[in-house]
């Protein structure tokens, strides 16, 4: 073996050493606010009144693509909210019945909302713990959105996208 033949070891070369996951980025993750994916969404907001019909509400969450309806009195305050989910376990109670019964009748009253300032990761443990998916957010006492898991899962996609492509332009640069 000629002696300018030096074999790589372990330490033999030394890297700045990168990984996908930082405390950088782990704790910019933990802080992600609701704010941050309100900012990504198109700000639209869609209710229904309780004294709608459930079929009108269908056709609400059909036309529009969503999976929830916030449910608002005719003085503007949430007093509700209806969900596919709720829909479709009355299906199964009221076969043939479910339309036309009014949106108070199966919405849920219990509703948990949240604020811009409340970080992702507690809104994701609270509507896992509840079993919810949809969750208005309020901002002195008025709704400013709603925000799903959907759009949580899609804020942080994003960001880790992005934070790939940053590493592969360090790497590749």
């Amino acid at each position: 073996m000629p002696a300018s033949y030096q074999p790589k070891t372990r330490d033999s070369e030394k890297h700045e050493r990168t990984s996908s996951q930082s405390v950088q980025t782990n704790m910019s993750a933990a802080q992600a606010t609701v704010a941050q994916v309100l900012e990504s969404k198109s700000g639209e907001m869609f209710w229904i009144a309780p004294e709608d019909t459930v079929g009108h509400a269908v056709e609400v969450l059909r036309d529009k693509k969503i999976g929830a309806l916030m449910v608002k009195s005719p003085q503007g305050e949430l007093v509700g909210i209806l969900s596919e989910r709720d829909v479709v376990r009355r299906l199964a109670d009221t076969p043939g019945h479910t339309l036309p019964q009014k949106v108070s009748e199966l919405m849920s009253t219990e509703v948990q909302t949240t604020t811009p300032n409340e970080t992702l990761v507690t809104v994701l443990r609270r509507m896992t713990d509840g079993r919810f998916r949809h969750m208005p957010v309020m901002e002195a006492g008025q709704l400013v959105g709603l925000i799903s898991i959907g759009d949580v899962v899609n804020y942080r996609l994003t960001a880790l996208e992005y934070e790939a492509l940053q590493l592969k332009q360090l790497i590749v640069g």
